[in-house]
């Protein structure tokens, strides 16, 4: 019955939706979620995305098109200004799981393009990689505050995704590496997302130098907003939610402000991706040689982590 009116409209009345209709809700409208779980808590109405691609800890096509569907459903759903008052989502917070938060971006994707000179492929992976910073950095236009919470290593341009949020943390066992300056190439958004938040110096340091940073250096750079104990990320994101729902038409108002006056985020990032875009196809066969055996050392890395047989599909980098 739920699920029959939705389809009908084009916003759900925001009025004591159930966690469970909420979840209805946004499935219905956003269709096939691969490699994310959604979750909702009702009392600090925040909806919990978890990062779960299937095969590698990285930013997968797949993953970053569900990131971005989930990003449009709630507009589509709650974003006309008629709706803000009772909308169930006022926080929508980003977490992962397992022992990486990210590897980065999806390197065997990447080989795949190359091997086929594919252009619009990588186009399209960098196009939804903007589209996820610009929607999380404007809190869907000023409708939620966006939050983000790290647990363990964070590599590459998968850091930018979270770090694109209005509030990112991290656990004290994490760390965050950019190490693509070493492989002859950088992560798409990087440059934008952390000159925001480090000042655009520090970040160009960090991208060049390849050097990884506890969460507390990360911290003291600048590119955190706090660093919390073990095991405690989502109940420091639990407790911001609860402390800023009274408050969270003027948070939301001075997030949108201060990225305003920060410029034109989605100008910035579309010239990076075209940048990013002729930097990948303009590699030579040895720095694509290397990218085939760092592929192939994330494989053996997680075979052993995860104690399983390699996969077919994460070895084809190989033939590449």
């Amino acid at each position: 019955m739920f699920q029959a009116f939705a389809s009908q409209t084009h916003s759900v009345p925001a009025v004591a939706l159930e966690c469970c209709e909420v979840i209805d809700a946004l499935r219905h409208k956003a269709g096939f979620l691969p490699e994310v779980q959604l979750a909702y808590e009702a009392e600090i109405k925040t909806l919990w995305v978890t990062i779960k691609p299937e095969l590698k800890p990285v930013f997968t096509l797949q993953l970053l098109d569900s990131l971005g569907k989930i990003q449009k459903a709630i507009y589509a759903l709650w974003g006309a200004p008629d709706q803000y008052h009772g909308a169930p989502v006022r926080f929508l917070a980003f977490r992962g799981t397992g022992p990486f938060f990210t590897l980065g971006g999806d390197l065997d994707f990447y080989l795949d393009c190359l091997a086929k000179n594919d252009r619009a492929a990588l186009a399209e992976y960098a196009r939804l990689s903007i589209e996820g910073a610009v929607w999380n950095a404007s809190g869907l236009n000023g409708l939620v505050i966006t939050l983000s919470t790290i647990h363990a290593k964070a590599i590459g341009g998968g850091i930018d995704a979270p770090r694109s949020c209005n509030v990112m943390i991290a656990e004290e066992q994490a760390s965050f590496v950019y190490p693509e300056i070493k492989f002859n190439h950088f992560p798409i958004t990087a440059v934008a997302v952390l000159s925001r938040r480090m000042g655009s110096r520090a970040a160009e340091r960090l991208l060049l130098s390849g050097e990884e940073m506890s969460a507390a250096e990360f911290m003291a750079a600048g590119a955190l907003e706090a660093v919390v104990p073990t095991g405690t990320g989502e109940d420091w994101i639990r407790k911001y939610a609860s402390d800023s729902l009274p408050v969270h038409a003027a948070k939301t108002a001075l997030f949108s402000a201060f990225n305003r006056r920060a410029g034109d985020l989605r100008e910035e990032l579309e010239h990076l991706g075209d940048i990013w875009t002729d930097c990948m196809l303009r590699l030579n066969p040895s720095a694509i040689s290397k990218l085939q055996r760092i592929a192939q050392t994330q494989d053996r890395m997680l075979t052993r982590v995860y104690q399983r047989p390699a996969s077919p599909v994460l070895s084809s980098a190989a033939a590449l």
